[in-house]
């Protein structure tokens, strides 16, 4: 009997560490994969203006009619993120509270303003006091929007302290308001355009070492 029971604990410590090593064998896997795996940056519309461009500058007012000078050169050295949004759109009012801390801690050398279109004042004021808005500028204006191509929210433009378009794109997630901050601080458009470069400089290496 002892014998018997000697033996089923040992069959058990066996099965256990099968499976720590399998565990261990999966969880690796799951490393190499995201690794594999690029982030997904803010999609790009191929319309509108391009990057690197100097964007126009443009005099609007805001919400509360103060003045509000969106694209070209800033005259505090600011880059300016334009996050386009509306109060019928769920995931607009979701992610508003990202950009916000996103600006917060670009601070230094970001400003966040906020722009939709319509005519409704009063539903828009309404909207940003809801959604604690009070320190960015927010504007109504159709041309703003059909100067950068902007057709589906929420949208994001960023346009450098020199007035040049870094970035832009639909924004979904934080790693897509992200994206669009590194694609300015790499120089290169789009995320989507960086893993192309990296997969490219993998080639070569591989061609590289193949000859």
């Amino acid at each position: 009997m002892t014998e018997a029971i000697a033996v089923s604990n040992i069959i058990l410590w066996v099965i256990v560490i099968v499976l720590a090593l399998v565990v261990l064998a999966l969880a690796r896997q799951v490393g190499v994969l995201h690794e594999r795996v690029a982030p997904a940056g803010a999609l790009m519309p191929t319309n509108g203006p391009k990057v690197g461009e100097l964007t126009e500058t443009m005099s609007l007012s805001d919400i509360n009619g103060n003045a509000v000078s969106i694209g070209g050169p800033n005259p505090d050295r600011q880059n300016t993120l334009v996050m386009f949004i509306s109060p019928t759109c769920p995931v607009c009012k979701s992610l508003v509270p990202t950009a916000k801390s996103l600006a917060n801690a670009e601070r230094n050398r970001l400003q966040l303003m906020f722009a939709s279109d319509g005519d409704k004042l009063e539903q828009h004021q309404a909207y940003a006091r809801d959604l604690k808005l009070e320190k960015f500028p927010y504007v109504l204006s159709e041309k703003l929007g059909m100067a950068y191509e902007v057709s589906k929210l929420p949208f994001a433009v960023l346009i450098g302290s020199d007035g040049t378009l870094q970035s832009k794109g639909l924004v979904n997630t934080r790693e897509h308001l992200e994206s669009l901050i590194e694609a300015m601080d790499t120089g290169i458009a789009t995320l989507q355009d960086y893993v192309g470069l990296a997969q490219q400089e993998f080639n070569h290496s591989v061609k590289e070492k193949a000859s």
